[in-house]
């Protein structure tokens, strides 16, 4: 017993009566003063912190990345600037929809979020299993989550306001596309690739400026769960992600993705026929192809889901020189609200918990505020300038300057062929699925607006339908069929 650790309160006093209360007598009432029972109810009541509006349940992993081709051509951002380079990194795969018990194979995007722990600081790369989203405007974002979740009335979800957000916004019908095929029902996180899906920027020695997007390739190969295989799973084993990747890494068989980027310069930027920065749209890869960049290997399950996958925080905003934003409007709106999130959900401080603290140094003039820790301030000056510390602005990293070609910044929606949401959805359809995965999808869609009620469940429809017909009349009198919608041929044409 000598030997054992004493077991100790939270500031360390040992105390041995950790399962009976203190009481007045044998069949007395329980004391104020046992400070123990106190500290422990009070701590296990607040052992729940508010769960992430999206994204609220996922799994994540340690790992590594490593640089294995050049491109210092495009950044001089310091993990590319030789091939070789490596650093730690932490992943953190999720569903957006659910709440933290819901299933793992419930039709959804999957989140794909990395953090790499760069000697140039912390940087974050938040993105999705899809290349492109829903939404191409972060103002609509409250509202297209709003209808992801619950109806505050009944607190259940709804498919009839899903289909409605969806037919009143036909720039969502890509992601759609993509979410009702059998890609919306993953075969755990290991079997799935992952993008950065908005277009960011690359920023050379010279200054100069190229516009990037990141792709993930899962060297596993893809695997996905048919609608019936993912709904039998869900009464199974609802965590069947969390499971797969967590005994997958423990057995040794580590899960590698491969990463490219696709890069366009500032004037194929200003004539290329949709606009990049519309993450409702791809570049396409015989247009723009693939560069292979370097491998990303997840090798450690954190030792504490809580403390590291629950309170990581990931923020498109936690870029490091050399890599910058683009104009993407749902990009612009994330640089700010994902950093707000978890100003709320963990506090002010969380930069400083282990799974987000920067391994390298952190100067600023931060201070005070919640969960404080000052080992990397101690009792240095919180204002600048002053005549103490020896904390200067570098001037190698001023940011990119850039001009907006005269342009007048306003609430602008339309620009370059902004409303084209059916040609690359049609390609999807005929170009990317073979029969067997047209027909799924398909299916899948019926399946899913077969759930359409209330009054407006026939106008929805055919408001969906349209835009199905615009993309590939195949597809959308396959639809209508499933969903026993007659067609009017004149109605069709009209789509044409």
């Amino acid at each position: 017993m000598d030997n054992k650790k004493k077991l100790t309160n939270s500031v360390g006093s040992p105390y041995y009566e950790h399962q009976d209360s203190q009481t007045v007598g044998p069949r007395g009432p329980v004391l104020l003063q046992d400070f123990i029972l106190q500290e422990n109810l009070a701590h296990f009541v607040r052992e729940r912190i508010p769960e992430r509006i999206v994204h609220a349940k996922g799994s994540g992993a340690y790992g590594t990345f490593t640089v294995t081709h050049d491109i210092s051509k495009y950044t001089r951002a310091k993990l590319f600037s030789k091939v070789g380079n490596s650093c730690k990194m932490f992943a953190r795969f999720s569903t957006v929809g659910g709440e933290m018990g819901s299933a793992d194979t419930e039709r959804d995007p999957r989140g794909f979020a990395l953090k790499f722990y760069t000697e140039d600081g912390n940087w974050d790369l938040v993105g999705n299993n899809t290349p492109v989203f829903f939404i191409k405007d972060a103002k609509k974002f409250p509202d297209f989550i709003h209808t992801q979740k619950r109806v505050p009335k009944t607190n259940l979800k709804s498919k009839t306001m899903v289909w409605d957000f969806w037919s009143l916004n036909p720039e969502s019908l890509h992601q759609v596309l993509i979410l009702m095929s059998d890609r919306g029902t993953p075969h755990g996180y290991r079997h799935m690739h992952g993008f950065g899906s908005h277009t960011f920027s690359m920023i050379n020695e010279n200054n100069e400026r190229t516009w990037v997007k990141f792709h993930f390739k899962t060297q596993q190969g893809i695997k996905n769960f048919s609608d019936d295989e993912a709904t039998k799973m869900k009464g199974e084993n609802p965590d069947f992600s969390q499971e797969d990747l967590v005994n997958a890494i423990e057995k040794g068989d580590f899960p590698k993705w491969t990463l490219y980027i696709q890069t366009m310069t500032e004037q194929q930027a200003k004539e290329w026929r949709w606009n990049p920065f519309d993450v409702t749209k791809v570049w396409f890869q015989d247009e723009f192809p693939l560069q292979e960049v370097g491998v990303m290997e997840l090798n450690e399950v954190p030792r504490n889901y809580f403390v590291h996958v629950e309170q990581a925080a990931f923020a498109p905003s936690h870029l490091v020189d050399g890599i910058s934003f683009s104009p993407d409007k749902m990009l612009q709106g994330r640089l700010f609200s994902y950093a707000d999130a978890h100003r709320y959900r963990l506090g002010v401080n969380s930069h400083q918990l282990e799974v987000n603290k920067c391994p390298f140094a952190v100067n600023n003039f931060q201070r005070a505020g919640f969960m404080a820790d000052d080992s990397d301030y101690g009792d240095k000056p919180n204002y600048y300038p002053n005549s103490f510390s020896d904390v200067e602005p570098s001037e190698s990293h001023k940011s990119f300057d850039y001009d907006l070609d005269n342009n007048h910044v306003a609430n602008y929606n339309r620009n370059q062929n902004d409303d084209d949401h059916y040609t690359q959805p049609g390609l999807f359809y005929t170009k990317a699925l073979n029969q067997e995965a047209r027909t799924a999808l398909v299916n899948n869609i019926v399946g899913h607006m077969s759930g359409i009620d209330g009054p407006k469940r026939d106008e929805i429809i055919n408001r969906q339908l349209c835009h199905f017909f615009r993309a590939n009349i195949e597809l959308g009198m396959r639809v209508a069929q499933g969903l026993g919608v007659n067609i009017d041929a004149n109605a069709m044409n009209h789509t044409k």
